[in-house]
């Protein structure tokens, strides 16, 4: 009874938090690896762009619930987010006429790039800061349990009870459908064919007559509407606050790096890898050894190797570490 106790807990505390918080991170990832890996930049800008995403999503569910439109048991951000996409992926595409051609244009480095996004990510910020203000933000309704403590308890009889959010299964089964789309996309369609050939080698790409315009207009397009649904999920399973979103952009890299800069699979593996470390290392296992360990030898300390107020320093470790020792990621993406 003791080790299903524990299994409880820890599923309830770290397995189904890490899936949630890995499958926004896989997303945010997905959504920087291909702007790297096709404009070839780091996109500093891309934490920003889930704010004000979200933003977006989130005053267009108020207005929605104001209206008395709901979906129920499900949130009704979900039929706010093809909004916050919209003007997500418009503010994406003017930004890039507006700053990175000019860039493209005269062949400029890749840390020009970067400098530039860095003051994009500065002008989304103080948009979103003045439109929804920098307090945090709740916009969830619907049903918030799928599975409560209490009833979990009282169907198996165990101390431990499991409950499982709403908005964990949405962020877990939304990704999988994402993730899965998006492969299809890049795999089996001509789109994402010349997409591939454009992130190989964009030389011998327009020799072969593809529009490298067309290929960066849909890559932004993608970007904005991984990062909106990615800003959506993580604000409906946490809150939504524009500053936590900027804090973001770090273990979304470290994401995209362990896995392989401008490798798609290695941005979903990376997302977990670092989801999981985040939060396996600032749990605090004393009621969990409690129940492993014989009695008399349980511990008197939490048991945490870092507090939760510390977490992105997990990101950052991963992050330099991985840079150090294996620069490529795990499946040997492209160098920063």
């Amino acid at each position: 009874m003791d080790l299903l106790n524990a299994i409880v807990l820890f599923s309830n505390f770290v397995v189904l938090p890490g899936l949630a918080y890995g499958s926004q991170l896989a997303l945010g990832a997905l959504g920087v690896t291909l702007v790297f890996g096709i404009l070839r930049f780091a996109n500093f800008a891309h934490g920003d762009m889930m704010a004000f995403g979200t933003m977006v999503t989130i005053l267009v569910t108020w207005w929605l619930q104001s209206a008395g439109i709901g979906l129920g048991v499900l949130p009704t951000a979900l039929l706010a987010l093809p909004f916050g996409i919209a003007f997500a992926a418009l503010f994406a595409l003017a930004t890039d006429r507006l700053v990175y051609r000019y860039y493209r244009k005269v062949r400029a480095s890749p840390g020009v790039f970067v400098m530039a996004s860095i003051g994009v990510m500065f002008i989304m910020n103080g948009i979103v800061r003045l439109v929804i203000g920098p307090e945090d933000q709740r916009f969830g309704d619907g049903e918030r349990f799928i599975i409560r403590a209490r009833e979990f308890r009282e169907i198996t009889g165990l101390d431990e009870g499991l409950a499982i959010r709403t908005s964990q299964a949405l962020t877990i089964v939304l990704a999988i459908i994402l993730v899965a789309a998006l492969f299809w996309f890049l795999q089996k369609t001509k789109t994402g064919t010349s997409m591939r050939a454009f992130s190989d080698n964009a030389n011998l790409a327009l020799l072969s007559g593809i529009d490298p315009e067309r290929v960066v207009r849909i890559t932004w397009l993608i970007a904005a509407a991984l990062a909106t649904i990615a800003g959506a999920l993580y604000g409906l399973d946490k809150s939504f606050k524009p500053f936590t979103y900027f804090q973001l952009l770090l273990p979304i890299f470290a994401a995209a790096i362990v896995g392989g800069i401008g490798q798609p699979v290695g941005a979903i593996v990376g997302g977990y890898i670092v989801a999981f470390s985040e939060v396996t290392i600032t749990y605090a296992y004393k009621k969990l050894l409690a129940y492993l360990l014989p009695e008399g030898l349980e511990p008197d300390g939490l048991m945490q190797f870092l507090s939760t107020d510390y977490k992105f320093a997990v990101s950052f470790i991963i992050l330099v570490i991985v840079l150090l020792v294996r620069p490529t990621g795990i499946f040997r993406g492209k160098v920063i």
